[in-house]
């Protein structure tokens, strides 16, 4: 797959999208997942997959609903630990509600609706493999409730990624079965599971049969829809972050040396390679860049007597395409395992079609555990954490005239003294990125057994989609902190000096933070500044006039 998000967002502007994605169990994007949580499209199922989850149905009613059909682990018998009691195929249909009553076991506040959707999507995506063994109906049944926007309430804490999200599952499906103690969201109201299912239309009660239940709240689901998301905003932040970074290169007029594509081709890191491409689109044209605008001195307008020539940068300026390239190698790594995931059949027992006997084989295997996940989640965890602590750098530097180039200290305007400056903004950065470095501790390395041992190890992958989620959250925080300053030092050298040209790219970004920044020669409001700067990144509008203007990166 390996297409990028902007790509693939920048179709959709063009209106080459479409508002149902059709699930067929291999092709559905990150992109998919993300129009269906964040954009509310339809689902609906391919006739391919329909055709094989129907035949597959066929052959276990005719043949395997039957007292003396051989054990099948949570098809006839108990599940975890009491795997070995059998389970009468009269009691059948009872012990598919008792496995979701006993398995709610979910705390802590609900997720969010855009994940809802997500873990919906790619749940009903893994059905279309055909081989999970349960009813059409079961399927169509989850698709009524995704299409109409029954939102199930599901607790975001209790998983610990390793026999799937069984407990998030099973909160879901306590929904969909219209038990009255569940509770769902519809039109953006909290209501029983019941009210929402007769408001949406849709029959209040719904039965499970055999093998309809592990279907429905084995597999990696939950957490493979919210890490799909992560995967959607961590891309477009590493196409932020390099944003900022040229912004900040504009600001003290850095040079561009550095970035000169021999140095990155005989490297021949991808990454890095990437990173140095981009920051070139990005600050093509620029006037600010270059010898001569470096000599102009910020007050005198004159060349500085002690003046010397600009070897090299720091190394969060010199160095970024190095650093923020292995971000993105990691990064790309980390994408495919999800791409993957979020095409994986991943319950338990798995149900196949066995040519040589001409009969199902029931095959118990361990794909619900979430270890993949887990370190796609750190890896990118880590790597965020890491973009986050260059940018910090840059905010530092671009406060301190020892190290700005000709910027006054602090930004201040003057009379300086008087007027303080953005110290503590700084500082705010300085602080998201120590919490950022704790978040990003790995989960994948912690395990704890649960269920008498029968689940002795497990991923804790779900804690690691979350965590990154927080990561996500003060990384947008931080780079809209260095947008804000890099626009503050280009502001102050254009009331001393008069303007210089920017790049295509940073022109583009400048031009939208002046429009929603006021600055002034004296110190301000410092929320009125940050919050616009900082919501510039979370709502995209940044990324998207950068886009608009040099395309997609």
């Amino acid at each position: 797959m390996n297409k990028s998000i902007l790509d693939e967002r920048v179709q959709l502007d063009q209106g080459k999208g479409t508002a149902t994605v059709v699930l067929d169990g291999d092709n559905l994007t990150i992109q998919d997942v993300v129009n269906v949580a964040r954009n509310n499209y339809k689902v609906e199922i391919c006739e391919a997959s329909r055709k094989k989850i129907i035949e597959i149905r066929k052959h276990i009613d005719e043949n395997w609903i039957t007292d003396d059909a051989p054990p099948v682990y949570g098809f006839n018998t108990g599940v975890g630990k009491l795997k070995d009691y059998n389970i009468s195929a009269e009691d059948n249909n009872r012990f598919q509600k008792n496995i979701v009553m006993s398995h709610c076991g979910g705390v802590g506040e609900p997720a969010s609706e855009e994940v809802v959707r997500a873990t919906m999507v790619v749940r009903l995506n893994a059905f279309c493999q055909g081989v999970s063994g349960l009813r059409m109906e079961t399927v169509e049944r989850l698709v009524d409730l995704l299409n109409k926007g029954v939102h199930p309430v599901i607790p975001v804490q209790g998983s610990v990624g390793a026999c799937g999200d069984l407990a998030p599952l099973a909160h879901m499906t306590s929904v969909m079965i219209g038990y009255e103690d569940a509770e769902a969201y519809f039109e953006g109201e909290r209501m029983s599971a019941p009210e929402a299912l007769e408001k949406a239309g849709l029959a209040k009660e719904f039965e499970l049969k055999a093998k309809d239940c592990l279907a429905l709240i084995n597999g990696t689901t939950m957490f493979a829809g919210m890490a799909a998301l992560n995967v959607a905003d961590a891309e477009e932040q590493l196409a932020t972050a390099e944003i900022s970074a040229a912004l900040s290169l504009e600001a003290v007029r850095g040079e561009l040396a550095a970035f000169d594509e021999r140095i990155h081709l005989v490297r021949k890191q991808d990454g890095q390679i990437k990173v140095a491409e981009n920051i070139r689109r990005l600050v093509e044209g620029s006037k600010r860049t270059t010898e001569e605008a470096r000599k102009v001195h910020l007050k005198d307008d004159v060349l500085h007597p002690n003046y010397q020539p600009r070897v090299q940068d720091l190394y969060s300026l010199r160095c970024l395409a190095q650093v923020q390239g292995a971000c993105r190698d990691n990064f790309d790594y980390a994408k495919g395992l999800i791409e993957k995931e979020i095409n994986a059949a991943t319950d338990n027992p798995l149900v196949f079609w066995n040519e040589e006997t001409q009969n199902l084989d029931f095959i118990s295997g361990g794909n619900f555990h979430g270890e993949p996940i887990a370190f796609a989640m750190d890896i990118i965890s880590m790597s965020l954490a890491e973009i986050g602590n260059i940018s910090e750098r840059r905010i530092f530097s671009l406060c301190d005239n020892t190290l700005s180039y000709g910027l006054p200290p602090m930004l201040v305007g003057e009379p300086v003294g008087l007027n303080c400056g953005y110290p503590v903004i700084s500082c705010a950065a300085a602080a998201l990125a120590s919490e950022n470095k704790t978040l990003c501790f790995p989960a994948s390395v912690d395990t704890i057994p649960t269920k008498s041992n029968q689940e002795d190890h497990v991923s804790m992958a779900p804690w690691a989609c979350r965590k990154l989620q927080q990561i996500i959250g003060n990384l947008n925080r931080i780079l809209g902190i260095e947008f804000l300053l890099a626009a503050r030092g280009i502001y102050i050298t254009e009331k001393h000096l008069g303007q210089f040209e920017l790049g295509r790219g940073t022109k583009a970004a400048y031009d939208l933070l002046r429009e929603r920044i006021p600055f002034t020669n004296d110190d301000s409001y410092m929320p009125n500044q940050s919050k616009a700067a900082i919501e510039s990144v979370e709502d995209k509008s940044i990324l998207n006039e950068v886009v608009r203007e040099v395309g997609a990166f």
